[in-house]
């Protein structure tokens, strides 16, 4: 059974990250971490505040405004981290790395041409 406390972090997570949305304009790619966070947050924000019972806005056994805070605080990490992380450029393309080896001397039975060199793989810039 699915408690009480995970609903309400789901809610009290999504609503969070909307208001950062809303706030911040818009989230792009993040927004798939900053929802998990969000929540993940609320609900040890949750745990926290019920075993510190210092919570003066509850509801139920919900502690709202530590779940809120933790929740303001994942969502502080994440952004920090999509800071930090450099971005690629618009038109830059990643380099394609191959693992591929090669032999050297063409084993027994192979013809000596096989072994001119080794061929790039296809797709891979030059």
């Amino acid at each position: 059974m699915i408690s009480p406390a995970l609903v309400l972090s789901v809610i009290v997570g999504l609503f969070h990250v909307s208001a950062y949305v809303f706030i911040r304009g818009r989230a792009g790619a993040r927004l798939p971490l900053l929802i998990v966070a969000a929540i993940l947050g609320a609900w040890a924000g949750d745990t926290v505040g019920a075993r510190l019972a210092i919570d003066p806005l509850r509801v139920g056994e919900f502690n709202l405004l530590s779940a809120s805070f933790v929740a303001w605080l994942a969502i502080g990490l994440v952004a920090i981290v999509a800071v930090l992380v450099p971005e690629r450029a618009p038109g830059e393309r990643r380099e394609v790395i191959s693992t591929v080896v090669h032999r050297a001397v063409p084993a027994a039975g192979e013809p000596a041409a096989a072994s001119a060199g080794p061929e790039p793989e296809p797709g891979a810039s030059q």
